[in-house]
């Protein structure tokens, strides 16, 4: 799942993987507590960023598990500073997803990290559901490398917190 509504990031710094929900995103997560824990999952993995970590907890509390982070998890490293412009940034990784900004990794490299992480999801907890904590590109990405059509548009749909079902 995509995580709740967090702080957005600020400007011209680093992104900050301490970046929480904000109050509506904490809410969120509380009320997806019973939706999550009716897939009776048998572990509840995260994105290292505290803000997947946050969306997934209530879930993992009302369960009696623990969070598991794994770093191949966390949102796409796309590179440039936060800013104002990264919509367009984001929209020509998207129609390039070869290309990369800066120290970043592309499109591809996400999509291969999903991929990689599906399968470990897959080998080491064959024939349970699990559930997962992560980001919006994450998210589309890992879905792509499960088989799924993903496009920009779809990136940009993708509401806060939202659900999907991978089947293995």
């Amino acid at each position: 799942m995509r995580h709740a509504q967090s702080v957005p990031p600020r400007f011209g710094v680093p992104d900050d993987d301490q970046r929480p929900l904000t109050p509506a995103g904490m809410e969120a997560a509380k009320s997806l507590a019973g939706r999550l824990t009716a897939y009776e999952p048998a572990a509840v993995l995260s994105s290292p960023q505290l803000r997947a970590v946050q969306t997934v907890t209530p879930a993992a509390d009302a369960l009696g598990l623990a969070v598991t982070t794994w770093s191949e998890l966390r949102e796409w490293e796309s590179g440039p500073l936060p800013s104002a412009d990264w919509e367009a940034r984001y929209a020509h990784s998207w129609a390039r997803p070869g290309s990369v900004h800066g120290a970043g990794e592309s499109l591809d490299a996400l999509t291969l990290r999903a991929g990689k992480a599906l399968a470990r999801m897959a080998e080491e907890y064959p024939d349970v559901t699990v559930l997962v904590g992560s980001h919006g590109t994450f998210l589309a990405r890992a879905l792509m490398a499960a088989g799924h059509a993903v496009d920009w548009a779809f990136w940009r749909s993708l509401p806060m917190p939202a659900v999907y079902e991978v089947m293995g």
